[in-house]
């Protein structure tokens, strides 16, 4: 069902927290036969960029929530990403585990979209908030190695774009590369690079 024909009453908006959305949502999703109606809509994340999905999503305000399958993430001079339509998103922060009454019921993850290729790619202002459901929440399910989801899991996302312009690099843990290490990193990929060093940064002979 396309959330573009979702309306809410007048004062009716879609503000949940993170536990409605794993308990009352992603857990109705993966748990309810395929074909079941849903007013959030599923989306193939890695075929769009971030501000081509509010015209696809379901919007709470000034932020659009959808499903998607999880993709497998890929790892590059120690950044965790997951690509796009002409970027990737970039994992910010490790999964937190939610909680209800003092049990794991989901785990969730921010991620940070950046233009370009990894991981010399523009960070931008559009952050994304990932939801996945502890292995306890699916019944007769095969207990996995691990507690994080694997690839082709449902997965709730919730996008939004940040009031803060920002242009920097996407590096290790989100901080700005250097000259220095935007060579290094690209040494794999690139035979030549010419990128604009300060006097500082240059090699001495």
């Amino acid at each position: 069902m396309a959330a573009s024909g979702i309306g809410f009453p007048p004062g009716l908006k879609f503000y949940p927290t993170d536990k409605d959305l794993v308990l009352h949502y992603l857990y109705r999703k993966v748990t309810l036969p395929s074909g079941e109606p849903d007013f959030i809509a599923e989306i193939d994340l890695h075929k769009y960029d971030p501000w081509e999905l509010p015209g696809e999503a379901l919007g709470g305000g000034r932020e659009w929530y959808f499903y998607s399958r999880r993709q497998r993430s890929q790892r590059k001079n120690s950044i965790e990403y997951q690509t796009a339509a002409s970027g990737y998103w970039m994992v910010t922060e490790k999964e937190e585990p939610i909680l209800s009454g003092g049990k794991t019921v989901g785990y969730k993850r921010s991620l940070v979209f950046c233009t370009g290729k990894a991981p010399l790619g523009t960070r931008t202002s559009w952050v994304m908030d990932e939801y996945s459901l502890a292995d306890s929440m699916i019944k007769g399910s095969k207990k996995r190695e691990t507690s994080k989801s694997v690839s082709g899991d449902w997965i709730l996302c919730r996008i939004h774009e940040t009031d803060v312009e920002t242009d920097s690099s996407c590096g290790d843990d989100g901080r700005e590369l250097s000259c220095l290490d935007e060579i290094f990193v690209s040494l794999d990929d690139l035979d030549e690079i010419s990128l604009p060093c300060s006097s500082s940064d240059r090699f001495i002979q």
